[in-house]
């Protein structure tokens, strides 16, 4: 005889009976139910925040100003740091940048700006460029591909 359907059962330990509580002493969670003794926390709910009538968290501390939830955090980068990163004559990208450290790995949106000297040729694809930037990158001969991007916004 081997094993058979109507043979199988289940090994020690994997069927757990439910807790029942609060059916009277005999079953050891009679009387509180498991709960412990009175007070608030032993009744059925307490609303979320709530202490105890004292004026909430909430309620006590001031609100001001406003959160644009639309907002787009753009992160720089000036000419003089891809200067220092980049070689003659390489593409400067987004990934690249990224990848060497020139902003944080958070950055979704990223703009070259005019800060610093630029003595190189380089071919940049960026989301945004400042003007003064522009006039610096053609100077030393390089250019400018701005890419399309959802959270980017308006404006180059």
């Amino acid at each position: 005889m081997g094993t058979e359907l109507h043979n199988l059962k289940a090994p020690e330990g994997a069927r757990k009976k439910k807790k029942r509580i609060g059916r009277g002493p005999g079953s050891g969670n009679g009387k509180t139910a498991g709960r412990g003794s009175k007070g608030q926390k032993k009744r059925s709910t307490v609303r979320v925040g709530f202490e105890g009538g004292q004026n909430p968290i909430h309620r006590r501390v001031p609100k001001r100003g406003f959160v644009n939830i639309n907002r787009v955090e753009v992160h720089g980068v000036n000419v003089a740091r891809l200067s220092e990163a980049f070689e003659a004559g390489s593409e400067v990208t987004v990934e690249e940048i990224l990848a060497r450290g020139l902003v944080p790995k958070k950055a979704k949106v990223i703009k070259v700006l005019g800060d610093g000297n630029l003595d190189k040729k380089l071919s940049i694809k960026v989301h945004r460029v400042s003007e003064k930037a522009r006039e610096k990158i053609e100077a030393a001969g390089g250019s400018i591909d701005l890419l399309e991007s959802k959270s980017a916004g308006a404006g180059a």
